[in-house]
């Protein structure tokens, strides 16, 4: 039992109880409602805290954890040079293991109950199997997408982009499971890096397994690398399994045919606004009838909480409504994105983008009990007017003081229950360690430059003008649980 605390349900119907409790049975919300008698239940004294459902991360490069703010003067080109080319092949198995446990804990320290895993270090098949146990390990509920790309080129563990797909096989036979709290996805290799074909067969593979799809979206400027979405609704490949991430590049046509699909959208607000991506998508999204969801997306150059991209999301997408009006010469009268829009989008609207709208995201009866306490002795939360407002505005990692997950209790009175923090960060500063010595041995200077007389922007038209070449048959949809699209 959770009693006495300010709970925001984020839904519609139950609404905010500002004094209420929270009954739990096993990993399920059993009742939701002020002064539940206790029973025999456990009761933990939640007086003067929001409760509240966890966040839901809807893209996060766990794995990059060890690299902490690296990557904090880098462009996006640097980061490709000099994360996903130079150091990504320097990672071991276990060092994926170490980036995905700690990178988890960090999630849950901080009230993000599942993540979207986008898992693109696969150098070998220990690799994978390593991300998914740093996961499981860290007791997170996450939607694990395991990544196409091929982040070892020379390693012989995957000779061709069939072995990739056949070890993506093998992942989901192995963990595949509708009631675990690690669940399996794809995430694409990004469209126009490889041959059209291998971007059909990875959509392909995915859809037979019933996994949902990730890809990075519409992210480089002056450019068709992260494009393809008209190639992908002429072949009958877009679909209301996908999340496609960042989407700063693209056109009105292609958003029409997104939301058509009943594709979702994955906004990452520090890593779009300091990598120069452009604007974020959120307006774009409003227009179009999609629902906006949030993602830390890497911690190398991030935060890995999302107050903080709650907070800059919102003020950006103030900001971009009211200079409309500012330019005219006036002020605005209104605002146009609000507090509980934030919450919706770190909250509901993720946990629907993961397919999980019916278990997660919002605190109801008969939903999973993944549950966060904000409150304590800060500064930034006491005194309380507005709840919604203090935890966007307002709330820290800090500020959490429990986190519960599937019923658990992970995260008890400000610390991680059963983690000997100091023991964990140290082996991720040896992982880390290691890594950048692999790296320098090979690359002195990071990021480095790009090597002379590669054309990426005509291999990837060359890769895309596939598309107009090949057989127009559509793949069967993954199937879609209701409420869950």
């Amino acid at each position: 039992m959770i009693r006495g605390g300010h709970v925001l349900t984020m839904d519609p119907e139950l609404k905010d109880l500002p004094r209420g409790d929270v009954l739990l049975e096993g990993d399920r919300i059993a009742a939701i409602r002020p002064h539940l008698g206790a029973g025999g239940a456990q009761v933990v004294d939640a007086h003067g805290c929001i409760v509240m459902p966890g966040f839901v991360d809807t893209h996060r490069h766990t794995w990059q954890t060890q690299m902490r703010a690296l990557c904090a003067d880098w462009t996006l080109t640097d980061y490709f040079l000099g994360m996903r080319l130079a150091i990504s092949p320097a990672y071991s198995a276990d060092d994926v293991y170490r980036g995905n446990f700690v990178g988890a804990l960090e999630a849950l320290n901080a009230g993000v109950t599942t993540l979207l895993d986008f898992s693109h270090c696969n150098n070998t098949p220990d690799h994978a199997d390593a991300a998914i146990n740093g996961l499981r390990d860290a007791g997170v509920r996450a939607l694990h997408c395991y990544g196409f790309f091929a982040s070892s080129p020379e390693n012989r563990a995957f000779p061709t982009h069939e072995s990739r797909r056949a070890d993506f096989d093998r992942i989901a036979r192995t963990y595949s499971s509708r009631d675990g709290l690690v669940r399996i996805g794809a995430a694409l290799t990004e469209v126009g890096g490889i041959p059209w074909s291998d971007t059909v067969a990875e959509i392909q593979s995915a859809r037979r397994a019933g996994a949902r799809i990730v890809a990075h979206t519409g992210c480089v400027w002056g450019s068709v690398m992260t494009g393809g979405v008209q190639e992908m609704h002429a072949h009958g490949l877009l679909g209301p399994d996908q999340v496609h991430v960042h989407c700063n590049t693209l056109d009105d046509a292609d958003w029409t045919v997104l939301a058509d699909a009943g594709a979702k959208v994955s906004i990452s607000p520090e890593t779009e606004l300091n990598m120069g991506m452009g604007r974020l998508a959120f307006g774009k999204c409003r227009q179009f009838g999609i629902k906006p969801t949030l993602s830390c997306d890497i911690v190398s150059l991030n935060s890995g909480d999302l107050f903080s991209q709650m907070r800059l999301a919102l003020a950006y997408q103030r900001f971009a409504d009211n200079d409309v009006v500012n330019r005219s010469g006036a002020m605005p009268g209104t605002l146009t994105s609000t507090v509980r829009d934030a919450l919706s989008w770190g909250t509901i609207n993720g946990a629907e983008a993961c397919g999980l709208g019916s278990e997660v995201g919002s605190l109801r009866p008969g939903k999973q009990a993944d549950i966060i306490l904000i409150g304590g002795h800060g500064f930034g939360l006491r005194p309380r007017h507005e709840a919604a407002g203090s935890v966007v505005f307002q709330a820290t990692p800090h500020d959490v003081r429990d986190v519960f997950v599937a019923g658990k209790i992970v995260k008890r009175e400000g610390s991680l229950v059963g983690i000997d923090l100091a023991n964990v960060l140290d082996r991720a500063e040896e992982s880390a360690a290691r890594v950048l010595s692999r790296v320098h041995e090979l690359t002195p200077v990071l990021p480095p430059k790009a090597a002379s007389g590669v054309d990426l922007e005509a291999m990837a038209r060359y890769h895309l003008a596939e598309a107009s070449h090949v057989i127009r048959a559509a793949p069967s949809r993954a199937r879609v649980a209701p409420g869950d699209t």
